[in-house]
C-alpha cells in the first residue's frame, strides 16, 4: 500500500518550502515535489512608485541577499534613464558586491550547507547546523568565520549605508565617495578575504575530497542532472558578477548563445504550475518539455556550478588555480554534479576576494566624481547581476514621469526552480528505497536543493490579485477524490 511522506518545513534555506515524497505499494518512490507554498507580491505592488525608489523597495525581498537586488535595481535604473556611471562609480559598486559575494558564500557554506558534509548527512539532527561544525573544525574557525563576515559586512555599511538594506545606488552612479581611509579598510578587508577564501578551499579538501564517501555522493546519479548552463561572463568569458554578457552552455558544454541583459525576453520564459508559486524558467528557443534533463529540454541552472560551466575561467589568478583543480578532478566541463554546487561556492568565493582585492587597491577607487546625473525621458529599464544563488534580472516599464507600469523580476531560484524539482525528484528515488525512510535519509533528499543555496523568498512573488486556495484530498492510490477551491 503506498503512501506520502511529508517534509515540512525543509530546512536550511532562504525561505519557505515543503517537500511530499509519493511511495508506491513496494516503498519505491514514485515521484517527489519540491513545493513553495509561500506568496510575495513585489511585482504587482512596485506599481505606481517612482522608478528611483526600486533600489530601496526591492531590497526588502530578502534580508539575506538584499545588496544583489538592491544592485540589480540600480543598474536597471542606469538603463532606464540611458545613463553611464563614472569609472570609480562601477569600481566602488563592484568592489561592494564583491565583499557581499564573500561573506553571502561564507554563510552558505559554514552554516547552511557546510553541515551536511563537515557533520555528516545522516548525522544526528542536532548537530547539522553550525555549532555541529564548529565541533568538528573547532571553535577558532567559527571565530574566523564570524570575524570576517563581521569585517565585511561592516565594509558594506561604510560605502553602502546600511548593510541590510544599502541606500548608495542610485541611476548614473552612487550617493558618496571614498576617502583614503575608507580605501584602506577595504584593502585590509580584501586581503583578509583573500587568506579566508584560501583557507576555506583547503578545508573544503581536507574535511570532503578526502572522504571517498562524501566524493561518492558527490558524483552519485542521484545528484546529477545534465541541463543547459547560465552565467555572466565578461568579456573574455570569464565569470563575472557584476557586469557583462550571459553566456549559455549546452550539455555537451558547447557555447548555445550569448547575450546582453537587454535581450532575456527572447532568451528566457517562464512556466508555471498548479503545485507551486514559484515560477519555472526555460530557454525559449528549445522550449517546455516538462522536467527532462538533456539537450532537447529547454531546463537550465545558474549559480555557481553553472557559472563556471558556462564560462572559460575565473578572472583572477588564484581562483584561476582552483578552477582547474575542479575540472581536473570531476572529469573536465560541464560538471553535472548538483552536490559540486559546494565546491564552485568557494571557488568563487575566492574569486570575489580577489577581485575586491583588485578594486581596492585601484588608485580611481577615491575619484570625487561618482555620479553623471540623468537628463533622458525614461520608458524602460533591465539591470542584471550574478546573485549568490545565480542570475538576478530586474526589468521596469515606466511612464514619461518615470513611475513604474509594469514590473518582471527573474531570480536566481526561479531560474534554477525546474532543476531544483528534478533534483530533489530524482535524490528521493535514489535514496529511497524499499519504504525504509529515517531522518538521515530524508536529510539526503534535502541536501539536493540545499546546494543550490535558494531563496523562496525572493523567488515566489506573482500576485493574482488575492491568493488562491486549492485544496485537493488524494486516497491511498494516489486518486483524487475531491478538491475544493478558492480563487
Amino acid at each position: 500500500m503506498g503512501r506520502t511522506i511529508t517534509i515540512d518545513p525543509i530546512t536550511r534555506l532562504e525561505g519557505h518550502g515543503k517537500i511530499d515524497v509519493f511511495l508506491n505499494d513496494q516503498g519505491n518512490v514514485d515521484h517527489a515535489y519540491f513545493q513553495v507554498p509561500e506568496l510575495r507580491g513585489f511585482e504587482k505592488f512596485v506599481e505606481g512608485r517612482p522608478a528611483e525608489d526600486m533600489p530601496q523597495i526591492t531590497s526588502r525581498i530578502c534580508g539575506v541577499c538584499p545588496t544583489a537586488h538592491h544592485m540589480a535595481a540600480t543598474k536597471a535604473l542606469d538603463d532606464l534613464y540611458k545613463v553611464e556611471p563614472p569609472e570609480a562609480a562601477k569600481k566602488i559598486r563592484e568592489m561592494i558586491y564583491s565583499a557581499f559575494m564573500v561573506e553571502d558564500h561564507a554563510l552558505h557554506f559554514y552554516f547552511l550547507g557546510g553541515p551536511d558534509f563537515v557533520v555528516g548527512p545522516t548525522a544526528e539532527k542536532a548537530k547539522r547546523n553550525i555549532l555541529g561544525v564548529l565541533g568538528v573544525v573547532g571553535a577558532e574557525i567559527g571565530l574566523k568565520v564570524i570575524g570576517l563576515r563581521k569585517q565585511l559586512r561592516d565594509l558594506i555599511s561604510l560605502a553602502g549605508g546600511k548593510v541590510i538594506h544599502p541606500v548608495f545606488g542610485l541611476p548614473g552612479g552612487i550617493s558618496k565617495a571614498l576617502s583614503k581611509e575608507d580605501q584602506a579598510k577595504f584593502v585590509a578587508g580584501a586581503n583578509a578575504a583573500v587568506e579566508f577564501g584560501q583557507f576555506s578551499l583547503e578545508l573544503f579538501d581536507k574535511v570532503v575530497l578526502k572522504n571517498p564517501k562524501y566524493v561518492e555522493w558527490i558524483i552519485s546519479p542521484a545528484y546529477t542532472h545534465q541541463t543547459y548552463y547560465m552565467g555572466l561572463v565578461d568579456a573574455q568569458n570569464k565569470v563575472n558578477f557584476y557586469d557583462g554578457s550571459l553566456r549559455v552552455v549546452d550539455p555537451a558544454g558547447k557555447e548555445f548563445s550569448k547575450f546582453k541583459a537587454q535581450d532575456y525576453l527572447q532568451h528566457v520564459a517562464e512556466h508555471v504550475e498548479p503545485w507551486s508559486y514559484v515560477k519555472f524558467c526555460f530557454l525559449k528557443s528549445v522550449g517546455w518539455k516538462g522536467f527532462a534533463e538533456g539537450a532537447d529540454s529547454g531546463i537550465y541552472a545558474v549559480a555557481p556550478l553553472a557559472r563556471l560551466n558556462a564560462s572559460q575561467g575565473m578572472a583572477t589568478p588564484k581562483a584561476q588555480g582552483a578552477y582547474e583543480q575542479f575540472f581536473k578532478t570531476l572529469g573536465g566541463k560541464p560538471v553535472h554534479h548538483t552536490l559540486a554546487n559546494h565546491w564552485a561556492r568557494l571557488i568563487e568565493l575566492l574569486y570575489a576576494a580577489e577581485r575586491m582585492q583588485e578594486l581596492a587597491s585601484d588608485p580611481q577607487i577615491i575619484d570625487p566624481n561618482v555620479r553623471m546625473l540623468p537628463t533622458a525621458t525614461p520608458k524602460e529599464g533591465i539591470g542584471v547581476v550574478e546573485a549568490p544563488r545565480g542570475t538576478l534580472f530586474h526589468h521596469y516599464e515606466t511612464d514619461e514621469r518615470g513611475v513604474v507600469t509594469r514590473a518582471n523580476l527573474i531570480v536566481a531560484t526561479q531560474n534554477n526552480a525546474a532543476r531544483i524539482a528534478m533534483s530533489v525528484d530524482k535524490a528521493a528515488k535514489g535514496v529511497i528505497h524499499n519504504g525504509h525512510v529515517d531522518d538521515g535519509i530524508l536529510n539526503m533528499v534535502e541536501m539536493a536543493f540545499r546546494a543550490y543555496d535558494p531563496c523562496h523568498g525572493c523567488a515566489s512573488h506573482a500576485l493574482p490579485g488575492q491568493m488562491p486556495l486549492i485544496v485537493r484530498v488524494y486516497d491511498q492510490h494516489h486518486e483524487m477524490v475531491k478538491e475544493i477551491r478558492r480563487n
